[in-house]
């Protein structure tokens, strides 16, 4: 959808005139956009600061999202008061992964703290990286060191009904430290399903970040329906530069929505893009419209 159109849409439905390009105001930006409901829509709390994180979560519901992630857990409390659900809990970070062994128990420690957040606050998933490459570690000591990690506390995460996501990352956009990460091991889509696939448990998944795919490997659709017995989240964003889903970039959100929904997925889509536009908020009910497919 373009931008117009959305525009023109959102107004009507706030009851207001219609609404010319570049120009959303106040009421209409914080309508209810998501109307379909069919997938499950969160919100990444990073890509918005300096907002505080419970009034993102605010406005997030105001336009019909469930799900914020991303946010100091010091801040879940009030976040799920709001009746706003936790999709996705921090643990270790990309940088400190465990390719190396000597990052296995902070990895480790990381991932049970974040399983024992996700139970109290009935979050579904926990994120986990493989790391950035380290001299003097091979592809195949990385591979076998990682899951060596992964099988150390998958037993835990299935005793408490927790899944473990790992995220494959770009390592090419040099140009920002969030829009690409250069060094990280796990940049290769294929070798993270094949790290999904060696932990082999129900518990351990892949999250698919399209804008990460996109930049890697593209043939988005593909991968989606390849890899879709493995995912267990997905993130959004804009390609070139990971702003809005609109359409200055390449890739067309709503086939690719589409494609998620027609495997059967039934998890979280977080949009994790970082807003360019006057207001964040506008950015957000933009992208929340062109996902409710």
């Amino acid at each position: 959808m373009r931008r117009r159109e959305f525009c023109k849409t959102v107004a009507v439905a706030a009851g207001s005139l219609p609404l010319v390009e570049n120009s959303m105001n106040a009421t209409a930006a914080q309508a209810p956009v998501v109307l379909n409901g069919r997938v499950r829509q969160s919100v990444m709390g990073w890509c918005f600061q300096p907002m505080d994180p419970v009034e993102l979560a605010e406005r997030a519901k105001q336009i019909g999202l469930v799900a914020v992630e991303g946010v100091p857990a010091s801040s879940y409390p009030a976040i799920t008061e709001l009746g706003m659900k936790i999709s996705l809990v921090s643990s270790h970070g990309f940088q400190r992964g465990p390719l190396d062994p000597e990052n296995h128990d902070f990895v480790e420690e990381k991932l049970r703290e974040g399983i024992d957040l996700a139970v109290r606050f009935g979050a579904p998933s926990v994120i986990t990286f493989t790391g950035m490459k380290k001299a003097g570690i091979s592809d195949r000591a990385a591979r076998e060191s990682c899951l060596r990690c992964w099988r150390r506390i998958v037993p835990y995460a299935e005793e408490q009904k927790v899944t473990l996501v790992l995220e494959h990352l770009n390592s090419r956009d040099d140009s920002h430290p969030m829009k690409g990460h250069p060094g990280y091991w796990g940049d290769d889509l294929e070798i993270c399903a094949d790290l999904v696939k060696g932990v082999d448990s129900p518990r351990f998944k892949l999250l698919f970040d399209i804008y990460h795919v996109q930049i890697m490997h593209g043939d988005v659709i593909r991968n989606i329906r390849r890899y879709q017995e493995l995912v267990g989240h997905y993130h959004t964003a804009g390609n070139p530069g990971r702003g809005e889903l609109d359409s200055t970039q390449e890739i067309n959100y709503p086939p690719i929505i589409r494609a998620i929904l027609e495997t059967g997925y039934q998890g979280y889509v977080a949009q994790e893009f970082i807003p360019t536009w006057d207001d964040p908020m506008e950015s957000l009910a933009h992208a929340a419209r062109v996902c409710d497919v």
